[in-house]
């Protein structure tokens, strides 16, 4: 018996669709369930994570507590928009989209640099990629340890040239987000060294 190869076709590519869903894991706050909630035969977030962290030396905890403040693990996460008068939506804060949250000039300046002219904000992969590689200039820069999760999301947030400025230290928002990162990442840190 023959089977038609077009049914099967669009089937196989409904379930690809379904496993990168972009609907955050439940347990953020524990890296180990986010890990298990996310691997499966379309998708490796742990596997992903580790090529990253051999990639670029950034440690897998600072990756992944940057992600759960950025965007929650919410693959289509975007700032909120303004309002006018208060109630009428207007333009949106920042370009900022994806899991890792990258404004449109720096995630062109990656795709183009990296060569990963496919890239997409809304993809675990890239975006994972991305804070990577933005991490490692930073490291590299500004001589910032790679497991400083602190300062690296200071250049995260405001960018190097505002990092380099120290435009943050006036920003009791900024450090109170830094320090937030720094906190995720050494817990994933602890939650790591017991993951199964």
């Amino acid at each position: 018996m023959r089977y038609p190869l077009k049914p099967l076709l669009i089937v196989l590519g409904l379930l690809a669709l379904a496993g990168c869903g972009s609907t955050p894991p439940s347990s953020i706050n524990d890296v180990c369930q986010v890990f298990s909630q996310r691997d499966g035969f379309f998708t490796n977030w742990y596997g992903d994570a580790r090529k990253v962290e051999r990639r670029y030396g950034i440690p897998v905890h600072v990756l992944m507590a940057t992600m759960r403040v950025e965007s929650g693990f919410d693959g289509d996460a975007r700032p909120p928009r303004r309002k006018v008068l208060g109630v009428v939506p207007w333009k949106r804060q920042s370009t900022a989209f994806g899991y890792s949250q990258a404004l449109n000039g720096t995630w062109k300046q990656y795709r183009e640099e990296t060569g990963n002219g496919m890239a997409r904000r809304t993809n675990f992969s890239d975006s994972i990629d991305f804070i990577g590689w933005y991490y490692s200039k930073t490291v590299t820069k500004y001589g910032v340890p790679p497991d400083d999760a602190f300062n690296l999301y200071l250049s995260y947030r405001y960018g190097w040239t505002g990092y380099s400025r120290g435009n943050w230290r006036y920003n009791d928002g900024a450090r109170k987000s830094a320090a937030r990162t720094a906190n995720f990442a050494d817990d994933y840190a602890r939650q790591l060294s017991t993951c199964r």
